[in-house]
Protein backbone atom coordinates (compact mmCIF):
# COMPACT_ATOMS: atom_id res chain seq x y z
CA UNK A 1 0.00 0.00 0.00
CA UNK A 2 2.82 2.13 0.90
CA UNK A 3 4.59 1.74 -2.52
CA UNK A 4 1.01 2.20 -4.51
CA UNK A 5 0.67 5.60 -2.45
CA UNK A 6 4.57 6.80 -2.97
CA UNK A 7 4.43 5.71 -6.62
CA UNK A 8 1.37 7.71 -6.94
CA UNK A 9 2.41 10.69 -5.19
CA UNK A 10 5.51 10.43 -7.37
CA UNK A 11 4.01 10.58 -10.11
CA UNK A 12 2.12 13.56 -9.74
CA UNK A 13 4.40 15.40 -8.98
CA UNK A 14 6.85 14.45 -12.34
CA UNK A 15 3.60 15.88 -14.10
CA UNK A 16 3.29 19.35 -12.70
CA UNK A 17 7.02 19.60 -12.77
CA UNK A 18 6.49 18.42 -16.24
CA UNK A 19 3.36 21.54 -16.28
CA UNK A 20 5.46 23.72 -14.78
CA UNK A 21 8.66 23.37 -17.41
CA UNK A 22 5.95 23.87 -20.04
CA UNK A 23 4.82 26.70 -18.29
CA UNK A 24 7.71 28.65 -17.34
CA UNK A 25 9.27 28.21 -21.06
CA UNK A 26 6.13 29.64 -22.91
CA UNK A 27 6.76 32.63 -20.18
CA UNK A 28 10.36 33.21 -21.10
CA UNK A 29 10.05 32.61 -24.59
CA UNK A 30 9.84 36.37 -25.96
CA UNK A 31 13.04 36.87 -23.19
CA UNK A 32 15.65 33.99 -23.58
CA UNK A 33 14.69 32.46 -27.13
CA UNK A 34 14.56 35.67 -29.45
CA UNK A 35 17.05 37.91 -29.58
CA UNK A 36 16.22 40.63 -32.21
CA UNK A 37 19.54 42.59 -33.73
CA UNK A 38 17.97 46.76 -34.91
CA UNK A 39 20.78 46.96 -36.70
CA UNK A 40 21.59 43.82 -39.02
CA UNK A 41 17.52 43.87 -39.08
CA UNK A 42 17.95 39.69 -38.01
CA UNK A 43 16.14 37.80 -35.47
CA UNK A 44 18.39 34.92 -33.34
CA UNK A 45 16.64 32.11 -32.32
CA UNK A 46 18.70 30.79 -29.22
CA UNK A 47 17.00 27.29 -28.41
CA UNK A 48 19.43 25.85 -26.17
CA UNK A 49 18.15 28.76 -23.52
CA UNK A 50 14.99 27.24 -23.79
CA UNK A 51 16.13 23.71 -23.20
CA UNK A 52 18.03 25.28 -19.87
CA UNK A 53 15.00 26.49 -18.83
CA UNK A 54 13.02 23.62 -19.04
CA UNK A 55 15.25 21.68 -17.26
CA UNK A 56 16.28 24.03 -14.62
CA UNK A 57 12.46 24.60 -13.93
CA UNK A 58 11.73 20.88 -13.66
CA UNK A 59 14.56 20.10 -10.95
CA UNK A 60 13.21 23.16 -8.83
CA UNK A 61 9.90 22.41 -8.73
CA UNK A 62 10.78 18.94 -7.70
CA UNK A 63 13.79 20.11 -5.07
CA UNK A 64 10.93 22.98 -3.99
CA UNK A 65 8.17 19.82 -3.17
CA UNK A 66 10.78 17.90 -1.32
CA UNK A 67 11.65 21.01 0.86
CA UNK A 68 8.11 21.33 1.58
CA UNK A 69 7.62 18.13 2.30
CA UNK A 70 10.73 18.15 4.53
CA UNK A 71 9.95 21.26 6.46
CA UNK A 72 6.54 19.81 7.56
CA UNK A 73 7.95 16.86 9.16
CA UNK A 74 10.29 19.16 11.14
CA UNK A 75 7.41 21.27 12.24
CA UNK A 76 5.26 18.59 12.71
CA UNK A 77 8.33 17.68 14.85
CA UNK A 78 8.83 21.14 16.50
CA UNK A 79 4.75 20.92 17.60
CA UNK A 80 5.64 17.64 19.72
CA UNK A 81 8.39 19.31 21.44
CA UNK A 82 6.60 22.24 22.11
CA UNK A 83 4.01 19.89 24.21
CA UNK A 84 6.31 18.21 25.52
CA UNK A 85 8.71 21.18 26.46
CA UNK A 86 8.98 24.58 26.75
CA UNK A 87 9.80 26.68 23.81
CA UNK A 88 12.93 27.80 22.71
CA UNK A 89 13.81 31.48 22.33
CA UNK A 90 14.89 32.12 18.30
CA UNK A 91 18.15 33.56 17.41
CA UNK A 92 16.10 37.08 16.29
CA UNK A 93 14.77 37.13 20.02
CA UNK A 94 18.03 36.62 21.27
CA UNK A 95 20.04 39.17 19.15
CA UNK A 96 17.21 42.04 19.66
CA UNK A 97 16.84 41.14 23.64
CA UNK A 98 20.03 39.86 25.02
CA UNK A 99 22.75 42.78 25.44
CA UNK A 100 26.04 40.24 25.36
CA UNK A 101 24.49 39.31 21.49
CA UNK A 102 22.89 43.10 20.57
CA UNK A 103 25.81 45.10 21.40
CA UNK A 104 29.08 43.38 19.48
CA UNK A 105 26.47 42.52 16.51
CA UNK A 106 25.50 46.43 16.68
CA UNK A 107 29.12 47.45 16.93
CA UNK A 108 30.26 45.92 14.36
CA UNK A 109 27.42 46.98 11.66
CA UNK A 110 28.16 50.67 12.43
CA UNK A 111 32.03 49.83 12.17
CA UNK A 112 31.03 48.22 8.91
CA UNK A 113 28.84 51.15 7.76
CA UNK A 114 31.06 53.57 8.64
CA UNK A 115 34.02 52.49 6.89
CA UNK A 116 31.86 52.02 3.52
CA UNK A 117 32.42 55.60 2.01
CA UNK A 118 36.10 55.34 2.56
CA UNK A 119 36.47 51.80 0.72
CA UNK A 120 34.07 53.04 -2.15
CA UNK A 121 33.42 55.25 -4.84
CA UNK A 122 31.05 58.33 -4.57
CA UNK A 123 28.33 55.83 -6.83
CA UNK A 124 28.12 52.73 -4.66
CA UNK A 125 27.60 55.14 -1.54
CA UNK A 126 25.01 56.75 -3.68
CA UNK A 127 23.50 53.76 -4.24
CA UNK A 128 23.66 52.47 -0.41
CA UNK A 129 21.61 56.02 0.61
CA UNK A 130 18.91 54.89 -1.56
CA UNK A 131 18.65 51.82 -0.06
CA UNK A 132 19.19 53.33 3.55
CA UNK A 133 16.26 55.68 2.54
CA UNK A 134 13.97 53.02 1.76
CA UNK A 135 15.22 50.88 4.98
CA UNK A 136 12.98 54.16 6.49
CA UNK A 137 10.25 53.59 4.04
CA UNK A 138 9.47 50.15 4.75
CA UNK A 139 9.91 50.69 8.94
CA UNK A 140 7.26 53.62 8.52
CA UNK A 141 5.23 51.42 6.18
CA UNK A 142 5.56 48.36 8.46
CA UNK A 143 3.80 50.04 11.38
CA UNK A 144 0.68 50.76 9.28
CA UNK A 145 0.91 47.21 7.27
CA UNK A 146 2.52 45.17 9.49
CA UNK A 147 2.05 45.86 12.99
CA UNK A 148 -1.45 47.28 12.66
CA UNK A 149 -2.39 45.02 9.64
CA UNK A 150 -4.23 48.44 7.38
CA UNK A 151 -3.06 47.62 3.96
CA UNK A 152 -2.10 51.17 2.42
CA UNK A 153 -1.39 51.35 -1.02
CA UNK A 154 -0.80 55.25 -0.91
CA UNK A 155 2.00 55.03 0.68
CA UNK A 156 4.19 57.06 -1.79
CA UNK A 157 1.66 59.67 -1.19
CA UNK A 158 3.58 60.88 2.18
CA UNK A 159 6.63 60.29 0.21
CA UNK A 160 5.24 63.04 -2.15
CA UNK A 161 4.46 65.23 0.13
CA UNK A 162 7.68 65.42 2.12
CA UNK A 163 9.67 66.05 -0.94
CA UNK A 164 7.33 68.80 -2.22
CA UNK A 165 7.11 70.27 1.02
CA UNK A 166 10.85 70.95 0.87
CA UNK A 167 11.38 71.98 -2.59
CA UNK A 168 8.19 74.80 -2.43
CA UNK A 169 9.16 76.05 0.81
CA UNK A 170 12.39 76.52 0.04
CA UNK A 171 11.84 77.81 -3.67
CA UNK A 172 8.87 80.51 -1.89
CA UNK A 173 10.44 81.04 1.63
CA UNK A 174 14.34 80.15 1.31
CA UNK A 175 13.55 77.47 4.24
CA UNK A 176 16.20 75.32 4.34
CA UNK A 177 16.81 71.51 4.93
CA UNK A 178 17.02 71.45 8.88
CA UNK A 179 13.83 73.81 9.19
CA UNK A 180 12.24 71.70 6.34
CA UNK A 181 13.10 68.48 7.78
CA UNK A 182 10.70 68.47 10.84
CA UNK A 183 8.24 70.24 8.43
CA UNK A 184 8.28 67.84 5.80
CA UNK A 185 6.83 65.07 8.31
CA UNK A 186 4.58 66.87 10.44
CA UNK A 187 2.88 68.16 7.00
CA UNK A 188 3.02 63.99 6.05
CA UNK A 189 1.69 63.19 9.27
CA UNK A 190 -1.09 65.80 8.85
CA UNK A 191 -2.22 63.84 5.56
CA UNK A 192 -1.98 60.61 7.10
CA UNK A 193 -4.65 62.02 9.39
CA UNK A 194 -6.54 63.33 6.26
CA UNK A 195 -6.55 59.73 5.10
CA UNK A 196 -7.40 58.00 7.86
CA UNK A 197 -10.45 59.56 8.77
CA UNK A 198 -12.64 58.29 6.08
CA UNK A 199 -11.33 55.05 6.23
CA UNK A 200 -11.89 53.78 9.37
CA UNK A 201 -14.37 51.59 8.59
CA UNK A 202 -12.84 49.86 5.95
CA UNK A 203 -10.75 46.85 6.06
CA UNK A 204 -9.31 44.31 3.72
CA UNK A 205 -9.26 45.09 0.15
CA UNK A 206 -11.48 48.43 0.24
CA UNK A 207 -9.14 49.68 2.45
CA UNK A 208 -6.51 49.18 -0.07
CA UNK A 209 -8.62 50.61 -2.83
CA UNK A 210 -9.32 53.74 -0.89
CA UNK A 211 -5.42 53.73 -0.32
CA UNK A 212 -4.88 53.42 -4.27
CA UNK A 213 -7.08 56.28 -4.62
CA UNK A 214 -5.46 58.66 -2.12
CA UNK A 215 -1.65 58.18 -3.57
CA UNK A 216 -3.01 58.65 -7.46
CA UNK A 217 -4.74 61.82 -6.27
CA UNK A 218 -1.82 63.60 -4.82
CA UNK A 219 0.18 62.35 -7.63
CA UNK A 220 -2.31 64.02 -10.10
CA UNK A 221 -2.91 67.11 -8.51
CA UNK A 222 1.10 67.59 -8.57
CA UNK A 223 0.97 66.79 -11.78
CA UNK A 224 -1.83 69.25 -13.50
CA UNK A 225 -1.51 72.14 -10.57
CA UNK A 226 1.51 73.81 -12.66
CA UNK A 227 0.99 77.17 -10.55
CA UNK A 228 1.67 75.27 -7.25
CA UNK A 229 3.59 72.86 -7.95
CA UNK A 230 5.58 73.46 -11.64
CA UNK A 231 3.66 70.51 -13.14
CA UNK A 232 5.46 67.84 -14.49
CA UNK A 233 8.39 69.96 -14.96
CA UNK A 234 9.12 69.72 -11.73
CA UNK A 235 11.01 71.75 -8.95
CA UNK A 236 15.03 72.05 -9.73
CA UNK A 237 17.69 73.37 -7.48
CA UNK A 238 16.60 72.46 -4.20
CA UNK A 239 19.97 72.74 -1.77
CA UNK A 240 21.58 69.61 -0.50
CA UNK A 241 21.99 69.53 3.56
CA UNK A 242 24.67 71.97 5.05
CA UNK A 243 26.59 71.37 7.87
CA UNK A 244 26.88 75.03 10.04
CA UNK A 245 27.75 76.74 6.92
CA UNK A 246 30.76 74.34 5.59
CA UNK A 247 31.16 74.39 1.68
CA UNK A 248 31.31 70.64 0.74
CA UNK A 249 32.02 68.87 -2.82
CA UNK A 250 29.34 66.74 -4.43
CA UNK A 251 31.68 63.50 -2.92
CA UNK A 252 32.26 65.43 0.40
CA UNK A 253 27.94 65.83 0.49
CA UNK A 254 27.36 62.29 -0.83
CA UNK A 255 29.47 61.22 1.82
CA UNK A 256 27.65 63.75 5.08
CA UNK A 257 23.92 62.45 3.27
CA UNK A 258 25.05 58.60 3.71
CA UNK A 259 26.11 59.53 7.45
CA UNK A 260 23.02 61.68 7.83
CA UNK A 261 20.82 58.26 6.48
CA UNK A 262 22.71 55.71 9.32
CA UNK A 263 21.87 58.34 12.01
CA UNK A 264 18.26 58.49 10.85
CA UNK A 265 17.89 54.68 10.29
CA UNK A 266 19.42 53.79 13.82
CA UNK A 267 17.07 56.33 15.19
CA UNK A 268 13.96 54.90 13.23
CA UNK A 269 14.55 51.40 14.41
CA UNK A 270 14.64 52.42 18.04
CA UNK A 271 11.45 54.59 17.77
CA UNK A 272 9.66 51.64 16.00
CA UNK A 273 10.92 48.98 18.56
CA UNK A 274 10.10 50.90 21.60
CA UNK A 275 6.36 51.73 19.83
CA UNK A 276 6.08 48.39 19.11
CA UNK A 277 6.45 47.34 22.67
CA UNK A 278 4.63 49.94 23.99
CA UNK A 279 0.90 49.94 24.91
CA UNK A 280 -0.03 51.78 21.34
CA UNK A 281 2.06 48.93 19.35
CA UNK A 282 0.43 46.27 22.01
CA UNK A 283 -3.06 47.91 20.93
CA UNK A 284 -1.76 47.80 16.75
CA UNK A 285 -1.00 43.84 17.11
CA UNK A 286 -4.50 43.56 18.30
CA UNK A 287 -6.35 45.51 15.85
CA UNK A 288 -3.88 43.26 13.21
CA UNK A 289 -5.09 39.77 14.34
CA UNK A 290 -8.60 41.07 15.27
CA UNK A 291 -10.36 44.26 15.19
CA UNK A 292 -13.83 43.24 16.55
CA UNK A 293 -12.26 41.98 19.68
CA UNK A 294 -10.17 44.63 19.80
CA UNK A 295 -12.77 47.07 19.77
CA UNK A 296 -14.82 45.03 22.58
CA UNK A 297 -11.57 44.82 25.06
CA UNK A 298 -11.89 48.40 24.86
CA UNK A 299 -9.14 49.63 22.75
CA UNK A 300 -10.00 53.43 21.14
CA UNK A 301 -9.90 51.93 17.40
CA UNK A 302 -9.97 55.37 15.62
CA UNK A 303 -7.39 56.50 17.88
CA UNK A 304 -4.83 53.67 17.51
CA UNK A 305 -5.87 53.60 13.76
CA UNK A 306 -5.13 57.04 13.00
CA UNK A 307 -1.87 56.91 15.19
CA UNK A 308 -0.97 54.17 12.69
CA UNK A 309 -1.35 56.22 9.92
CA UNK A 310 -0.08 59.58 11.71
CA UNK A 311 3.45 57.78 12.60
CA UNK A 312 3.75 55.45 9.50
CA UNK A 313 3.46 58.83 7.24
CA UNK A 314 5.75 60.47 9.23
CA UNK A 315 8.06 58.99 8.41
CA UNK A 316 7.54 59.24 4.82
CA UNK A 317 7.38 63.07 4.96
CA UNK A 318 10.89 62.82 6.54
CA UNK A 319 12.42 60.88 3.88
CA UNK A 320 10.69 62.79 1.30
CA UNK A 321 12.51 65.69 2.61
CA UNK A 322 15.95 63.67 2.16
CA UNK A 323 15.27 62.26 -0.71
CA UNK A 324 14.55 66.34 -2.19
CA UNK A 325 17.88 66.84 -0.79
CA UNK A 326 19.41 64.21 -2.47
CA UNK A 327 18.31 64.43 -5.84
CA UNK A 328 18.07 68.57 -5.73
CA UNK A 329 15.11 68.00 -8.56
CA UNK A 330 11.43 66.01 -7.56
CA UNK A 331 8.70 66.10 -10.08
CA UNK A 332 5.44 63.83 -9.86
CA UNK A 333 7.35 61.05 -12.35
CA UNK A 334 9.58 59.94 -8.98
CA UNK A 335 6.29 58.97 -7.05
CA UNK A 336 4.34 56.24 -8.84
CA UNK A 337 2.19 53.35 -7.69
CA UNK A 338 5.55 51.32 -8.34
CA UNK A 339 7.33 52.98 -5.70
CA UNK A 340 4.26 52.28 -3.11
CA UNK A 341 4.94 48.50 -4.30
CA UNK A 342 7.98 48.31 -3.73
CA UNK A 343 7.60 49.28 -0.58
CA UNK A 344 4.93 47.01 0.13
CA UNK A 345 7.16 44.14 -1.25
CA UNK A 346 10.28 45.11 1.18
CA UNK A 347 7.75 44.74 4.41
CA UNK A 348 5.98 41.29 2.95
CA UNK A 349 9.20 39.97 2.62
CA UNK A 350 10.86 40.82 5.52
CA UNK A 351 8.30 39.45 7.71
CA UNK A 352 5.15 41.71 8.66
CA UNK A 353 6.29 43.63 11.73
CA UNK A 354 9.68 42.49 11.70
CA UNK A 355 12.56 45.13 12.28
CA UNK A 356 15.32 43.18 10.98
CA UNK A 357 13.50 41.84 8.33
CA UNK A 358 12.32 44.57 6.67
CA UNK A 359 16.00 46.40 6.78
CA UNK A 360 17.43 42.64 5.30
CA UNK A 361 14.85 42.67 2.80
CA UNK A 362 15.57 46.96 2.03
CA UNK A 363 18.89 46.08 1.32
CA UNK A 364 17.99 43.13 -0.69
CA UNK A 365 15.33 44.41 -3.13
CA UNK A 366 16.67 48.08 -3.72
CA UNK A 367 20.69 46.33 -4.16
CA UNK A 368 19.84 43.27 -6.00
CA UNK A 369 18.95 44.72 -9.14
CA UNK A 370 21.52 47.70 -9.18
CA UNK A 371 24.34 44.65 -9.21
CA UNK A 372 22.80 43.19 -11.52
CA UNK A 373 23.31 45.33 -14.02
CA UNK A 374 26.18 42.98 -15.74
CA UNK A 375 23.63 40.81 -16.54
CA UNK A 376 21.34 43.55 -18.24
CA UNK A 377 18.96 40.89 -20.39
CA UNK A 378 18.38 38.97 -17.27
CA UNK A 379 18.34 40.84 -14.17
CA UNK A 380 14.50 41.37 -14.35
CA UNK A 381 14.40 37.85 -14.62
CA UNK A 382 16.87 37.03 -11.91
CA UNK A 383 14.93 39.68 -9.79
CA UNK A 384 11.38 38.20 -10.25
CA UNK A 385 12.67 34.52 -9.77
CA UNK A 386 14.10 35.75 -5.93
CA UNK A 387 10.66 37.01 -5.26
CA UNK A 388 8.92 33.87 -6.58
CA UNK A 389 11.59 31.74 -4.23
CA UNK A 390 11.00 33.41 -1.38
CA UNK A 391 7.13 33.12 -1.44
CA UNK A 392 7.47 29.69 -1.86
CA UNK A 393 10.65 28.91 0.94
CA UNK A 394 9.58 31.50 2.88
CA UNK A 395 6.20 32.81 2.86
CA UNK A 396 5.85 34.76 6.15
CA UNK A 397 9.18 36.76 5.13
CA UNK A 398 12.54 36.49 5.45
CA UNK A 399 12.18 36.93 9.27
CA UNK A 400 9.40 36.23 11.23
CA UNK A 401 7.62 38.08 14.32
CA UNK A 402 8.48 36.79 17.44
CA UNK A 403 5.08 35.97 19.09
CA UNK A 404 4.82 37.96 22.58
CA UNK A 405 4.21 36.15 25.49
CA UNK A 406 3.49 38.23 29.42
CA UNK A 407 4.00 36.21 32.48
CA UNK A 408 3.78 37.54 36.24
CA UNK A 409 6.79 37.98 37.97
CA UNK A 410 5.67 36.47 41.31
CA UNK A 411 3.90 33.41 39.08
Amino acid sequence: MNKKFFASFALMHLKKAFLVALWFCFLTFPIMVIKVNPYEETVVWRWQNMLYVAIGSFFLYLLSQAFRAWRGAQDKKKQLRKTSQKAKKTWQHVVLHEPRFFIPVLVLLLALFAAFPLLLSAYQINIMTTALMYVVLGLGLNIVVGVAGLLDLGYVAFYAVGAYSYALLNLHFGIGFWTALPIGGLLAACFGILLGFPVLRLRGDYLAIVTLGFGEIIRLVLENWTEFSHGPSGISGVPRPGFFGMEMSLNQSISYLYYLMIALVIFTVFMVNRLQNSRIGRAWFALREDEIACQAMGIDKTKTKLMAFALGAFWAGIVGVIFAAKTTFVNPSSFTFLESAIILCIVVLGGMGSIIGVIIAALVLILLPEYLRAFADYRMLVFGATLVLMMVFRPKGLISTVQRTYRRKNA
